[in-house]
């Protein structure tokens, strides 16, 4: 009887659940597919161009304006380096990122940021190199994570969990050349089963990988990789992929690896890092160093030998880092002036939207030119930027930091709102959109906010607002500091350079000598230490001033900064002592500590201010002085007298530097 009971009881449990589902199928549907028109049931943004590798997104329902505080903020964390994007299933985000110790994918929750795993994977990438962290953006397919590092590892995680299933080196076992000199960047794309990567090994320009266990599937090729993801395409009904390698754009069949077309664009070392745009049968490619824009057609017999045909060849909308999109036959992008994106300020250019099909610009916004003498860019310029296409609108995300939403009007720029949401630092990363909401991030914070009509908003915790975010104004420091760069900030300096800061230390060194003389001079009975220091100071203050000055003066690049160096070890040799000699002649230790102090803050702060500039030359200085020593050391066991400092301590003191100077330029030479 009580069974009997019991079982009616749970049946009526049953019955009661069901028509409760019955009842609420309908709402819990729609609030699935808020963002979705009807015959969309499902849209994840599982690759860093979005699902359908574009750009573009589905969704609809997105705000035509913000309120004036900005749209509201879901989340917001600390996530560390890197310039993965995010990728975005159900209720999870993931990106990769890294510490000061080590490489990391997260796994997020979509709607509160909160850590659901991470895996940790390698050591940190360049922790305090000038592009710390990793490149890539993780891939998702199914129920599998694929992530690549910067050294060329490849792994599969499980989404769900965070468990490595697989993972290989694919520039150890192929062998690859080319896109090493800022890491492998490459995001995984996955079709059908089959990683493909572009690696640039010989036999092996682009392979193709087993889902299940990273075995080799295919391989070909022989042209070196750069940083830019394989792009699956459709010609004809043939399934494709194309590689925007090194100097070469490849068509590959996608089943069996086999080169159907090779176009070659360059030779020797190139850059090709932004995304090309497919509208059948026309492939357009971008690439930096001021190069242009190119259209071409596939041809639709790919058997044949028919060669990939050029439309037309245009020297605007040159991409770098962040790519451009198409919306109704029209690009819409940021064409770079500079030859590459710089670390130290926004990228010079002008934001364009131009014809597909012919190459023409409807319309531009934007000067490119230089601001010197440290003037604020102009704050209505829309900048270089992440881009993402989304029910007639153009959301885009600046270098600095920038919220910007565009009406994708072919006609006429109409920028409908604008805030600051990752403000103080440049980042390069391109925002994603799922379930209308946008997650961006940059090298320090990652913000989750909601771009959706403020009615379907759906969140069960409190929202901030952008004025809540620890940001900043972005100072362009460099524009006071470096009144003239060089344009390829990673190029050796050439001898011409070389010898012309040479002399102008020489001179700075010339000067604060003749004026520590001078300064001495009232001072008889303590003429040689205040000579020895305000010799320091003065080259010091001049070394300081003279990239800056000189640089304003000849509009040419002068660096100065290593004498600032030299000065700086001087007093460091000048004050050893043994233990013996202090306490025989009664001298405090306090001056040699002093000296040690401010020579170990200059290195330090030179360091990193030509790291925030991108001089990455700065390192070799640092070597010099070991060719300083021997003459400084000379130096100390000259005698104290008037003829020794008119003769022979200027002289050992311009050897000690022509020392420290060949010591540092060397490695540079022979380096490159």
């Amino acid at each position: 009887m009580l069974n009997s009971l019991a079982n009616r009881w749970r049946f009526f449990n049953c019955l009661g659940f069901a028509f409760f589902l019955a009842l609420n199928f309908g709402s819990l549907l729609a609030e699935e597919n808020l963002f979705l028109p009807e015959d969309v049931q499902q849209s994840d943004w599982s690759f860093v161009r979005g699902s359908n590798y574009n750009g573009h997104s589905p969704e609809i329902n997105i705000a035509n304006h913000w309120p004036e505080e900005g749209p509201p903020v879901l989340w917001t964390r600390e996530l560390g380096q890197g310039y993965s994007a995010f990728v975005a299933v159900g209720d999870r985000v993931y990106t990769q990122g890294q510490t000061l110790g080590r490489q990391y994918v997260y796994c997020l929750d979509a709607d509160s940021g909160e850590t659901i795993w991470s895996h940790k994977y390698e050591w940190a990438y360049e922790g305090m190199g000038v592009y710390p962290g990793p490149r890539s953006t993780p891939t998702i397919s199914g129920d599998r994570l694929f992530f690549a590092a910067p050294s060329g590892l490849v792994g599969c995680l499980n989404a769900e969990t965070g468990k490595l299933i697989w993972s290989r080196n694919v520039l150890v076992d192929f062998k690859g050349e080319g896109g090493d000199g800022f890491g492998y960047a490459c995001s995984p794309v996955v079709v059908e089963g089959t990683v493909i990567l572009p690696v640039g090994g010989k036999s092996a320009s682009i392979v193709g990988l087993d889902i299940k266990d990273g075995s080799e599937i295919w391989s070909e090729g022989d042209s070196p990789a750069s940083y830019a993801p394989v792009y699956p395409i459709e010609r004809n009904g043939r399934k494709l992929v194309v590689g925007y390698l090194q100097n070469s754009i490849v068509v590959h069949d996608r089943k069996t690896g086999k080169l159907l077309r090779e176009l070659e664009l360059s030779q020797g070392y190139d850059e090709h890092s932004c995304w090309p745009i497919y509208q059948e049968p026309y492939l357009w490619a971008s690439s930096p160093f001021r190069s242009g824009s190119q259209l071409y057609e596939i041809p639709e017999d790919l058997d044949s030998d028919e060669e990939l045909k050029l439309t037309w060849t245009s020297k605007i909308m040159s991409n770098d880092v962040l790519s451009s999109v198409l919306v109704d036959d029209h690009i819409y992008g940021f064409d770079i002036f500079d030859v590459q994106s710089k670390t130290q300020r926004p990228s010079r250019g002008m934001f364009r939207c131009v014809e597909f099909m012919s190459g023409d610009e409807k319309w531009s916004q934007g000067t490119g030119r230089p601001r010197r003498g440290g003037k604020k860019d102009d704050p209505n310029e829309l900048g270089q930027s992440g881009i993402v296409a989304v029910d007639g609108k153009l959301i885009l995300l600046n270098e600095r930091g920038e919220l910007i939403l565009l009406k994708a009007n072919s006609e006429k720029l109409e920028v409908l709102a604008r805030k600051s949401l990752l403000g103080g630092e440049l980042t390069w990363t391109p925002p994603i959109l799922h379930r209308g909401r946008l997650y961006v991030r940059n090298h320090s914070r990652a913000v989750c906010v909601y771009v959706g009509e403020p009615e379907l908003l759906r969140t069960k915790q409190k929202t901030l607002m952008i004025a809540d975010l620890p940001q900043r104004e972005y100072q362009n420091w460099a524009g006071i500091i470096l009144p003239v760069e060089p344009e390829y900030m990673f190029d050796v300096p050439s001898v011409e350079w070389m010898k012309n800061w040479y002399a102008a230390s020489i001179a700075i060194l010339c000067v604060a000598g003749i004026c520590g003389c001078l300064c001495s001079l009232p001072f008889p009975k303590q003429r040689n230490p205040i000579r020895k220091w305000w010799y320091v100071a003065i080259a010091f203050v001049l070394a300081a001033l003279g990239t800056t000055l000189l640089s304003s003066a000849t509009q040419a690049f002068y660096f100065t900064w290593p004498v600032c160096l030299f000065v700086a070890y001087e007093p460091v040799i000048a004050s050893i002592r043994t233990r013996e000699s202090i306490e025989k002649s009664g001298e405090s230790v306090w001056p040699g500590r002093a000296a040690l102090l401010f020579f170990a803050a200059t290195c330090l702060a030179y360091f990193l201010l030509c790291r925030r500039l991108s001089l990455v030359f700065e390192w070799a200085y640092l070597i010099g002085f070991v060719g300083a020593t021997p003459f400084l050391l000379l130096k100390k066991i000259v005698p104290d007298t008037a003829a020794m400092h008119l003769t022979a301590i200027p002289a050992l003191t311009l050897c000690a530097f022509t020392g420290f100077y060949l010591c540092g330029v060397l490695p540079l030479v022979v380096g490159y």
